[in-house]
């Protein structure tokens, strides 16, 4: 037969071909064969019928934590990303130089789910709750973090340090982990990406100083210290400069990094992130993040359209990662990576990282997760 699966009838919402009308997808092995309405169904082995459904390209989120077992961060990628239609990942700084090897290993090479990733510029990466990434500032070293890329350039896509004083950062440190990534992630040439919140510096001003094109800054709607508002609520015109100069803003949600208040402040003096991401790890999973697809879920309710915030999962961070016209598209010759999902009308609570919770009417629910071709079952 000349495919090997068809999803049928359902609405196909790919915003790098900037498609949104009932298309049927066809695939042959793990690519994408065929997309087109009226693909006679006789010609695939096996049809999954997605009228009523949203078909997206598999969903790409820039910001979790998969090193189960090592990082105190850790969760299991295939239950917890793959199979809520997320196919493909990047951890962001759970390993670092002296701990990538076993990450690779144990994780990257052995999960279904495609995991890429940021190297911590702290050798020792996100350990435990206990010890600090940079307690000691030696851990901040730019010539391990530069070896493991060499070794490691087809999974590493930049440097990642996180910036929050005592707990991750002792005094003695200060912002000497950042100036470390800078130079290691120069010295590779890859990009930075660093969580600002409540660092040792006056504002984020001094953050955004050393950071340029292609550089990522997460949690952009966090609500501590070192946020893109200034004292009265203004976007910071920093803000505004990094945009320009090519600076990436990345929702990054996790369990103490998304800000109703901020949000909406920042969307309403027009600055929309480039990338809608979870932050997903071990203390959030069951609330208030639950998975990539609720955080999209939650810009819906602010008013962002469906192709919009589907871009911001899917064609915008394949470009960043990399891989533009390869995931984030069902284009012919794509990876074959698709997800069917309901939009489902009811009442929902929609609960940001402070307790401050929004009346939501409806959520997107992934039902149909296809990765490479095949139809992803868990176990």
């Amino acid at each position: 037969m000349p495919y090997d699966l068809m999803i049928a009838g359902g609405t196909l919402v790919d915003p790098a071909r900037g498609t949104s009308a009932v298309t049927d997808v066809s695939f042959k092995g793990a690519r994408v064969a065929a997309v087109g309405s009226g693909l006679d169904r006789d010609d695939a082995r096996e049809v999954i019928d997605a009228t009523g459904l949203y078909v997206i390209p598999g969903m790409i989120d820039v910001h979790v934590h998969v090193f189960e077992g090592v990082s105190h961060y850790g969760i299991p990628p295939d239950p917890t990303c793959l199979a809520k239609g997320a196919t493909t990942v990047v951890d962001a700084g759970s390993a670092g130089a002296d701990t990538f090897p076993g990450f690779r290993k144990y994780v990257i090479d052995v999960s279904e789910t495609r995991v890429l990733a940021q190297v911590n510029i702290s050798s020792q990466g996100m350990l435990t709750q206990e010890i600090g990434e940079f307690t000691i500032p030696e851990y901040a070293n730019v010539a391990k973090a530069c070896a493991m890329i060499e070794k490691h350039r087809d999974v590493i896509l930049g440097v990642k340090v996180r910036l929050t004083k005592n707990s991750l950062v002792s005094e003695a440190s200060g912002m000497t982990p950042l100036h470390r990534a800078r130079e290691a992630a120069d010295a590779a040439g890859l990009p930075i990406m660093v969580h600002p919140q409540d660092a040792w510096c006056d504002s984020l001003d001094d953050i955004l100083a050393v950071m340029g094109d292609g550089d990522i800054l997460t949690h952009c709607f966090h609500g501590h210290p070192c946020g893109i508002l200034d004292g009265h609520g203004r976007i910071r015109q920093s803000v505004r400069d990094a945009i320009d100069r090519g600076v990436l803003f990345d929702v990054g949600h996790g369990q103490g990094s998304f800000s109703w208040r901020v949000v909406e402040s920042a969307l309403e003096q027009g600055v929309e992130p480039h990338t809608i991401s979870s932050d997903l790890h071990f203390y959030n999973v069951d609330g208030p993040v639950y998975d990539l697809a609720n955080v999209v879920t939650k810009f819906l309710h602010l008013g962002m359209s469906l192709d919009d915030a589907i871009a911001k999962v899917t064609s915008g961070p394949a470009g960043i990662v990399g891989m533009d016209g390869q995931i984030g598209t069902l284009a012919v010759g794509a990876w074959g990576d698709a997800v069917g999902c309901e939009m489902r009308e009811g009442e929902y609570r929609l609960e940001d990282s402070h307790g401050e919770t929004r009346p939501g009417s409806r959520k997107l629910a992934p039902v149909t997760v296809i990765k490479s071709g095949r139809v992803y079952r868990s176990t």
